[in-house]
This record gives C-alpha cells, structure tokens and sequence, in this order.
C-alpha cells in the first residue's frame, strides 16, 4: 500500500529542536520530508547543519524571486546542500523559471503558486483583480510551460492545478483541527490527500507539544 507523504515544516533556527522533530517523527506508517524555511536557512548556523543530514528527504523552501540570472545563480550557489526539492514563485516569471530549472539538475524545482496566507481580498489590497483560483491556475499553466517538476498551491486549488500541471501536488495550509493560525486556505490532511494532492506540507500541529502523540495522530486521522 502506498505510504502518505508528509513533509513537517521544521520553522525554528533551534537547532536542538529540529533534531528532536526529526528524531520522534521516525515511522514507517508515513513517507517523511523535512521542509526548511527562510528562518533557518538564513540563521547562522542553519546552512551547516542541514549539509550534515543524511538519508533524508529534504525540503529547501527558498521562494526564489528575482531576475533570472539571480534565481539560476541561487540554485548553483546551494546545490551542495543536496536538496531534493527547492522552492521559486511562479510569479517571477517563465524566463526565470527556465533558468532556474535549467540548472536545477537532481533537486525538484518547485513552483510557488499564490501563499495559503492570502484570500480574493488580500489580493486586491495588492493590485490583483482575478480571484484566488482564477490566479493560481494560470500560475499552473506557467509552471508547466517551464517544465518545473512540482506545485505548491493550498489544497483548495489541487483540482483546477491538475487540469493544467501534471506533475507532483505539494499543498500546505494543513490542519488536523481548524486553528487556523495566519494561515487563510486550509484544509485536514485527510481532505487534502483526497483532494489529489501528493504531498502535504504540516508544521505546528506536530512540531508543537508532544511530538510523536501528534504523529500518532495524524495516522489515525489518516486511516479513518
């Protein structure tokens, strides 16, 4: 049977507390990534940490935006971290997007639809005058037109993604109940897996408090 697959979103620059994440989320109920953002990635002493992990799958969560030049320079300048996926927005453009992927080599370049921390009226407040779903799908098109190997949108848009885009799903904005935090576009894993999604993206709800109570019960909500 096919394993769920869940990468847990290590947000802390203590590095003590990521190995004790990564040590009580060992199961073999789950196929387990580890997605590392912007807070770690920038910390001092992030970068050698993450070059020492071994045998895991791991999740560089950059969000790439710039000239294309740069988000290519980017990719070249952390290839020795061996990330097996890495995270640019869809909305710097195609001709990044090329450059990126085309230096990409092994690692899984990831494009970022629209954050699950913005709804139709945050949008507009930033000039946007399609809706979420209306956005996010010609997003898609673009990704594809790059030949990037995966998605990040909210589980809420998998359906209209895979119209366009056939490649991995990756949706964040997960929940096993609905706290939802500064997060807009949410849905449970179970909801999500169902929605189509390949991956789904889980941070405090299993990072906070007991830790291996919490993977234990995301089996259990998977399995009902």
């Amino acid at each position: 049977m096919k394993k769920n697959r869940v990468f847990i979103a290590c947000d802390t620059t203590n590095i003590s507390k990521i190995e004790k994440i990564i040590k009580e989320t060992q199961t073999n109920k789950l196929k387990i990534g580890y997605k590392f953002g912007l807070e770690l990635l920038n910390s001092k002493y992030g970068r050698k940490f993450i070059s020492k992990l071994k045998n895991k799958i791991l999740f560089g969560d950059y969000k790439i935006s710039d000239i294309p030049n740069t988000c290519a320079s980017t990719i070249k300048a952390v290839k020795d971290l061996k990330f097996n996926y890495i995270t640019i927005h869809i909305n710097c453009g195609l001709e990044a997007l090329k450059a990126a992927k085309k230096v990409s080599g092994k690692c899984k370049l990831v494009g970022v639809t629209t954050l699950t921390s913005l709804n139709d009226k945050s949008l507009k407040q930033i000039g946007h005058n399609m809706s979420v779903k209306n956005l996010v799908y010609k997003q898609a098109k673009i990704a594809s037109k790059a030949k990037l190997d995966a998605i990040v949108c909210s589980p809420h848009e998998v359906k209209i993604v895979k119209k366009v885009f056939n490649k991995e799903i990756i949706t964040p904005g997960i929940r096993l109940n609905m706290n939802l935090n500064d997060q807009k576009r949410v849905m449970t894993p179970k909801e999500s897996f169902d929605k189509g999604s390949d991956w789904i993206v889980i941070g405090r709800p299993i990072t906070k408090g007991n830790i291996k109570k919490n993977i234990q019960s995301l089996i259990d909500h998977l399995n009902q």
